[in-house]
């Protein structure tokens, strides 16, 4: 499981948010709309997308 990735995208802003979600953002590497990160398959990794799914679009690579 550890050697899978997920490619994240954030699809809405972050202004308004929960400070809590904002750093989750933080967190995934995320600081722009329609930004593409890849991140490993962890559980704190999906952790963290589960909180913040409303804004994400998530692809296993």
């Amino acid at each position: 499981m550890s050697g899978k990735k997920l490619s994240v995208m954030m699809t809405k802003s972050k202004n308004g948010r929960l400070k809590s979600h904002q750093q989750c953002l933080k967190g995934l590497g995320l600081s722009r709309i329609r930004q593409v990160v890849e991140v490993i398959d962890t559980p704190e990794n999906r952790g963290m997308i589960n909180k913040i799914a409303y804004m994400l679009k998530v692809e296993e690579v």
